[in-house]
């Protein structure tokens, strides 16, 4: 149990990272370039760990890294780049809350993990307080971004479900790398064609860059990929919850707003939910259901010979 624990804290890293990501592209990255701003979030992220792993893609993880990388990288940063740059940024990050009913369904034939009833449970209690947490009343929604982001969140799904179902034995950090080159390398073409020459960035868009690349995606990505080893996809899109958790809170906190007491609440529901649909606490429910304490003076009463 206290293994789950630990990694499911591990996959923690990555929905709060990317919570956390659409303040930074939003607010210290050029608007009028996704597709550049991608390629600077997936390849340089991809280049590090590919340093680390020392290892090249071999036999059908050539075409798999691309497969893998235009679902996981290079199409869902485009989106979500977009999304945070029309979207507030709690909303931008909230779109993402019905990942983890996506992530189930998918898992569900792909990988044959069917949902238990404790996911479930998480998944409605956690959605349920993503959207307390968004009655504020006062955020225009534009389609185009909700549309974006939830473009993003199916395909990132299909791409995390296959990503399991092809590990093999290939290690989670050289895995990753090549997703995350694939994944630039074939941007790089489209946003040439599209926006010209890469944006001129000032020392504020670098250090955005420099955030979102190594710390919302090469880091962000190998624990999600870990964690997804070794936790059922269930079990980690609901921790993805936190996705929009991070977001809402980032953006009220920069924004100088306040948290009403609906909002407050929202928080505690989506926290209980990725607590309630972690494997370990459904293991642990179930054993105190089963355990059922016998009282001292309870022994049974013998009336004699049968």
């Amino acid at each position: 149990m206290e293994t789950t624990w630990r990694w499911s804290l591990v996959a923690a890293l990555a929905p709060v990272s990317w919570g956390a990501a659409y303040y930074v592209t939003r607010h210290t990255l050029p608007a009028d370039a996704p597709l550049w701003g991608s390629v600077l979030r997936a390849l340089p992220s991809g280049l590090v760990l590919l340093a680390l792993a020392r290892q090249a893609p071999r036999g059908r993880w050539w075409w798999r890294s691309l497969v893998l990388g235009a679902l996981n990288m290079s199409a869902f940063f485009v989106l979500v780049y977009v999304a945070a740059q029309l979207l507030p940024t709690s909303v931008a990050s909230t779109v993402m809350a019905v990942a983890p009913f996506v992530l189930m369904l998918i898992a569900w034939p792909l990988l044959g993990q069917r949902p238990r009833a404790a996911a479930v449970l998480g998944a409605v209690v956690g959605l349920l307080g993503v959207v307390a947490m968004l009655v504020t009343g006062a955020v225009a929604v534009d389609p185009v971004g909700v549309l974006a982001g939830g473009t993003a969140m199916v395909m990132s799904s299909v791409g995390f479900v296959l990503a399991t179902r092809w590990k093999d034995d290939v290690d989670v950090l050289a895995s990753t790398s090549w997703q995350l080159v694939a994944g630039g390398l074939l941007l790089v073409p489209v946003a040439a064609v599209a926006e010209g020459a890469p944006p001129v960035l000032d020392a504020r868009g670098w250090a955005g860059i420099a955030y979102v690349s190594l710390v919302a995606t090469a880091l962000a990505y190998v624990a999600w990929f870990g964690a997804l080893r070794r936790l059922p996809a269930g079990a980690v899109g609901l921790v993805g919850l936190l996705n929009p958790l991070t977001g809402v809170v980032v953006g009220l906190a920069l924004g100088g707003e306040h948290l009403t007491p609906l909002q407050v609440a929202g928080v505690v529901a989506v926290l209980a939910g990725v607590v309630l649909g972690q494997p370990a606490a459904g293991r642990l429910l179930a054993r105190r259901r089963a355990a059922v304490p016998v009282a001292p003076d309870a022994a049974p009463v013998t009336t004699g010979a049968r």
